[in-house]
Formats: C-alpha cells, sequence, structure tokens
C-alpha cells in the first residue's frame, strides 16, 4: 500500500511541475485553474497523510520555514558584474565601435536586447538539478541568502527538468507586476499598513522578510537572464542559445527578448520597447544590450567592475509639469543647507512627487526658478526627484524669488557661504540637531562602528527626546530609557545594547571615518590610521598630512580643523573613557612591508576583490583602478579585460596565482 502512495505522490509532483511549467515558463496553460487545484488538494492530502513521503522540493513545500533572526552572507560563485550606461543612439554607437575595436575581424555583431527590469537582482545555484542557495546581488561580491523567500516565488523552479550539469548558477530579476503591485497597497491602504512607494521597493522589501510566510502572500516573479556552468560542461556558443537552454529546463525568461544585427537594429527594437514600455505588466527603465555570441564577448572582455560587450541603454526620464509651492532649506551632516521645492502632487514615472531637490544656490539662478512657478519635474534615473526648470510661458506677476536663509532653519546659528563653495551651511556644528542626527547615522553606519538595529526613526527618536547630544552619549544609554521608546520593549532594547558594547572594539579606520570628517572617506581614513595614532593625528601639520599620497590641502585642512575644535576633542575624549578601543599597530604606512607600492586587481579570481584589496592595504599598499607606468604588480585572474594588455605594454609585472597569494601573506620573496 505504502509503495501506490508513494507512486501516486511521485506522480502527482510530476503533473503539477509539468503544468508549473507551461502556465509560468511557457505561458499556456493545458489544464484549468480548478483542475490544477484539484491536483495539488490531492497532493496536499497524500502527504498529509503520509508525512514521511514529504520532500524539501515537492510543490506543496514552498513555504514550510521558521522565521529567521537575520540573513547570513553568501559569497558569490562569480561576481555579479553591474553594466555601464548609455542615454543617446551616439552613446549606443560608440558602445559598438569599442567592441568591434577588441574583435580580430570588422563585423557586424549580433545583439540581444532584452528589457532591463526595475526589480532586484539574485543568483540562484542549483546542485544536480535541485534548487540549494539563493542570494541578493549585495555589493557584487557577497550578498544576502535569501533561500527560504525565494523558495515562495511560483516562477522559480525548485527543480529544473531534463539534464543539468552537476553545479549551474542562474541569474536574473525578481519583480513585483504592476497589477500585484497595486492590489498590495490596496489592502494595506484598507488595512492602515505600509503603503509601498514602487514595485521595486515593493520586491525588494518583500525578499527582505525574515518571515518566509510574508514573503509567500507577496505577489512575486523571476525572470532569468543568465546561466554559468560551475561543474560539469555545457555546449552552449551564444547567450541566446543559453536563453533557450534555459527555457528547456523549465526556467522562465522574458518573451520580449530580440536576437537583432548591428547596432541600428538594437537602436530600433530600443525604440519599440519604449514604445511598448506601458503597455508592460512589469516596471522597466531601459533595455540591456548584449553581444550574443560567447567567443566575442571573451575577445571583448571587461572594463573594471562591467562587461564592455553589455551595455543597460537607459530610456528618457519622465518629465511632468506642476506647480513650485514653497522651498524648503534641510540640513545635512556637515552643515550642507540643500533647497527641497515642495510641489503640487503629480505622477511621475509611476510614483506620486511632491518634493524634489533643487541642488543649491547656484543652480537655483541657472534655472532662474521661482516660488509660484509652474515648472517641469523629473526623476533623473527613474530615481531621484528633481526640478528640470520653470516653464516660462506660464510664469504669473506674483511669483516670488528663492533666498538662502540668513540663520540655520534648525538651530538659528548662522549660515555661511564660502566664495568658491555653491554649498551654504550651517555653522551650529554639533550643536545643531539636524546635523546631530546625520552625523549619528554616519557614525553607526556598517562602514563606520557597525552597530546594528539602530536606524534612523530610532536615531530620530532619541535625539528629539533629548536623549543623545553628541555620538559619545549612545554609550550611555539605559535599558529603561531604550524600552520607553517607540516599538521598543526590553529585548529590543537589550539587543542594542549588546550591539553597542560589540561596537566598542573596532579599528583605528573604521572609527576615523565614523567621526565624519569632511571629505574622510573609507579609503582616506585607512591610510591616516596605518600612517598615524589617534594622539598624533590630533596634532598633525599641515606638511605632515601632504607628504601621504592622494592628499591635497582642502583634505589636509578639514582633518586639522576638525581636531581643532574643542567640542570634536572633548567627543572623542569621552569616547575613549566610555571604551572605544582598537588593536595598536605601529604607524608609519611607510614602515610597513607595502609601504609606497602600487597594485591593480582585475578578472576574475579564486578569492574576492574587496578582500585583496583589503589585505594588500593592510600591508601599505595603494589598490588603484587603472594601469600606469607607475604600477607596481597587476594581480589578473580569468577574464581579465584591457588590463592586462597594459601592463603588458607597459612592462608592469602580472602576478601569477601563487605570486599574489604569497604577496598578501606578507612572505615577499616568493
Amino acid at each position: 500500500m505504502e509503495a501506490i502512495v508513494e507512486k501516486r505522490i511521485e506522480k502527482l509532483r510530476k503533473n503539477i511541475e509539468e503544468h508549473n511549467y507551461h502556465y509560468y515558463v511557457l505561458d499556456t496553460p493545458i489544464i484549468s485553474d480548478a483542475q490544477y487545484d484539484q491536483l495539488f488538494k490531492e497532493l496536499l492530502a497524500l502527504e498529509k497523510a503520509h508525512p514521511d513521503l514529504v520532500n524539501s522540493y515537492s510543490p506543496t513545500q514552498r513555504v514550510g520555514a521558521k522565521p529567521l533572526s537575520s540573513f547570513a552572507q553568501i559569497t558569490h560563485l562569480a561576481p555579479m558584474l553591474s553594466l555601464e550606461n548609455a542615454f543617446s543612439y551616439e552613446e549606443l554607437c560608440r558602445f559598438d565601435s569599442r567592441a568591434k575595436q577588441h574583435l580580430t575581424t570588422d563585423q557586424t555583431l549580433t545583439y540581444v536586447c532584452e528589457p532591463k527590469f526595475d526589480g532586484v537582482a539574485v543568483s540562484l545555484v542549483y546542485e544536480n538539478g535541485l534548487f540549494v542557495r539563493g542570494a541578493t546581488r549585495g555589493d557584487g561580491q557577497v550578498g544576502e541568502d535569501i533561500t527560504l523567500n525565494l523558495r515562495t516565488i511560483p516562477t522559480i523552479a525548485l527543480r529544473l527538468r531534463g539534464e543539468v550539469p552537476p553545479l549551474v548558477e542562474i541569474r536574473g530579476e525578481v519583480y513585483m507586476p504592476k497589477a500585484g503591485f497595486l492590489a498590495l497597497n490596496a489592502k494595506a491602504k484598507q488595512n492602515q499598513g505600509k503603503v509601498f512607494v514602487n514595485p521595486r521597493n515593493a520586491a525588494a522589501g518583500s525578499l527582505r522578510q525574515l518571515d518566509p510566510q510574508i514573503s509567500a502572500k507577496r505577489p512575486l516573479a523571476f525572470y532569468s537572464y543568465e546561466v554559468r556552468v560551475i561543474k560539469g560542461a555545457l555546449q552552449l556558443t551564444s547567450y541566446s542559445q543559453s536563453l533557450l537552454q534555459l527555457q528547456m529546463w523549465g526556467v522562465r525568461i522574458c518573451p520580449e527578448h530580440r536576437v537583432v544585427l548591428g547596432i541600428d537594429a538594437a537602436q530600433k527594437a530600443y525604440e519599440q520597447l519604449l514604445a511598448k514600455r506601458a503597455r508592460l505588466n512589469y516596471e522597466i527603465d531601459g533595455m540591456v544590450v548584449k553581444v550574443d555570441d560567447f567567443a566575442a564577448q571573451a575577445q571583448i572582455g571587461y572594463v573594471a567592475r562591467a562587461p564592455r560587450w553589455a551595455l543597460a541603454y537607459k530610456f528618457p526620464a519622465e518629465e511632468h509639469m506642476t506647480k513650485l509651492l514653497a522651498v524648503d532649506f534641510q540640513v545635512g551632516r556637515t552643515g550642507v543647507l540643500t533647497p527641497v521645492a515642495r510641489l503640487a502632487p503629480v505622477q511621475v514615472a509611476g510614483v506620486t512627487v511632491s518634493n524634489a531637490t533643487l541642488h543649491n544656490m547656484d543652480e537655483i539662478a541657472r534655472k532662474d526658478v521661482k516660488v509660484g512657478d509652474f515648472v517641469m519635474v523629473r526623476r533623473a534615473g527613474d530615481v531621484i526627484p528633481e526640478v528640470v526648470g520653470p516653464v516660462l510661458a506660464k510664469r504669473m506677476e506674483d511669483v516670488q524669488p528663492i533666498c538662502l536663509p540668513s540663520h540655520c532653519p534648525v538651530c538659528g546659528a548662522k549660515v555661511v557661504r564660502l566664495e568658491g563653495e555653491a554649498a551654504a551651511r550651517c555653522e551650529g556644528g554639533l550643536a545643531c540637531s539636524a546635523q546631530l542626527i546625520e552625523r549619528i547615522k554616519h557614525f553607526v553606519s556598517r562602514k563606520g562602528m557597525d552597530i546594528e538595529g539602530l536606524g534612523a526613526k530610532l536615531i530620530e527618536q532619541l535625539v528629539n527626546k533629548g536623549l543623545i547630544k553628541t555620538v559619545a552619549d549612545l554609550y550611555t544609554l539605559t535599558q529603561d530609557e531604550l524600552a520607553a521608546l517607540e516599538r521598543m520593549g526590553e529585548k529590543s532594547a537589550d539587543n542594542l545594547l549588546l550591539a553597542l558594547e560589540k561596537s566598542k572594539q573596532t579599528t583605528l579606520a573604521r572609527f576615523l571615518y565614523a567621526l565624519g570628517i569632511r571629505e574622510i572617506g573609507e579609503a582616506s581614513a585607512k591610510l591616516l590610521a596605518r600612517t598615524f595614532d589617534l594622539d598624533t593625528l590630533m596634532r598633525v601639520s599641515e606638511a605632515q598630512l601632504l607628504d601621504l599620497p592622494d592628499m591635497g590641502p582642502v583634505m589636509a585642512a578639514n582633518i586639522i580643523n576638525f581636531f581643532a575644535q574643542p567640542s570634536n576633542q572633548e567627543v572623542i575624549e569621552s569616547l575613549c573613557n566610555l571604551g572605544i578601543r582598537w588593536p595598536w599597530q605601529a604607524p608609519t604606512a611607510r614602515q610597513l612591508p607595502l609601504a609606497g607600492k602600487t597594485y591593480v586587481i582585475t578578472g576574475v579570481l579564486a578569492m574576492p576583490r574587496s578582500e585583496i584589496k583589503m589585505k594588500l592595504e593592510q600591508q601599505g599598499a595603494k589598490v588603484a583602478q587603472s594601469i600606469s607606468a607607475k604600477t607596481d604588480g597587476l594581480i589578473a585572474g580569468d577574464k581579465p579585460g584591457s588590463k592586462l594588455a597594459k601592463a603588458q605594454a607597459l612592462g608592469v609585472p602580472v602576478l601569477e596565482t601563487q605570486q599574489w597569494l604569497a604577496l598578501l601573506k606578507g612572505d615577499l620573496n616568493e
């Protein structure tokens, strides 16, 4: 009897998977929804009666995991690269010309043109045809493990069809269809829940739910656009052929892709897709153009973090007219006042826009914008709303000029604008609550003190309630103070206190970055930390700073001015007294084994580039983006692109794998 039931269960699973393939992949269902539901109910009933026969790849098991406490990190099998952008036919033609320069024959290239989805890029890993792991793109090297949430998406195959290599990675885009987005927001409004700004945000938010049960209720879908064979062999010669292979495996691909001959045909495909954009049931912001032939792709190669053989051809930004009602000035972390236009609400590229940046007073003067004007508004890159300019034909006599306030709108301190600078700044410093909020956000950020659980809303509460007056006050917070805040309880308060305590053990580079010194980013903070200890840095001279590579007079002046402020000295002393510490290391970069050396990293390597860069910098080296005669070595992996040829032409040493691995270990004799 058990064998008969097991056979029926397996037959039902195969039938359901076959119908899923026809419904989701081929878009040609062969049975009615009612018949499908009957098969699914029968399988559910049999599995419930025989739980020992249930496996994780049954169509009934897309949701079956407990909520997570956090997402694990996954290092991608190969970097997930970004794409260069083009915004015009001329740029598209230059892309075509550059690609041909790297080929041995002057041929008309075949391109594949497909929609550029406005969704979330993900990586799916299949072992022996079974879906085992999925991750977000992250920084291209490392993403978040969202396997459980991806399993809930019905258009993602849990098991591939036919013969599949032992280990493959499939990449694509998770998106939320327009109809599903509207229905989700309508339900949220009805229940007074969170309303998403656009489908992309809704998709991203749905994938980052710690509870897969919530993700399962969101109307998410998936289209694939790339397959990578990690183990085994697959005879594919072109990108278009790989798309057909994906479809044969039961993976959903976008039906809007086109194979065209020549760049003019690609332009025509772009125009056709742009005309069709509004009728599609998903958001796109352009068209991706890829050289079809894999051999040609290999010859054309890569540059920096993007392939030379592919391009994102972006759609023009949508522009709409509305009225400029008022202008407010927002105060940022460094005291910069940014004018923000308050607009009569208008729909732009699917989003209601009521605020838009005016950048600075120079831009306001250049565009001749006044309060009361009718203005054209667009979303730059379909993301950031900005005022393009006034509609002068509709200007009325009662419009008012936009004036820079003489005093900070938040703290009342004097506003100054230095000669030669576009930005106007509040002189209130840490006494300005607006600057304090932004400084704290920067202080606790991942590249800074990396304090988990301290988000923007919580920081605003802490500042507005007077619990924090400097960043040092973070480390004096008590459980009672935290638990009394909105959306906080004893457990959340305890978790935050643990995160604060954990952050006390840091590095000098992180600490310097967290302080928020003007123009001091992550790389500059690392350079300073390698060269000086904190006491020396707080008394450093301009000459000492200018002696460092890539250190200019403006940056040096910012460092000296920051540490000269008594209020900043007090905050640093308080932080150290409260237990902030870092491992001691002997200063100067010039004493480190790779001090004064410059390296460039390119290609696909056995170790993430970020890790190689970090280890080189720890030994005093500088990691540059481009090759020059002064480069001391090129670390080159597979598909190195033009950097390898340039290094060879300039006589720059190209390090073999064993050589650069030895270099990272500090063995300079290797």
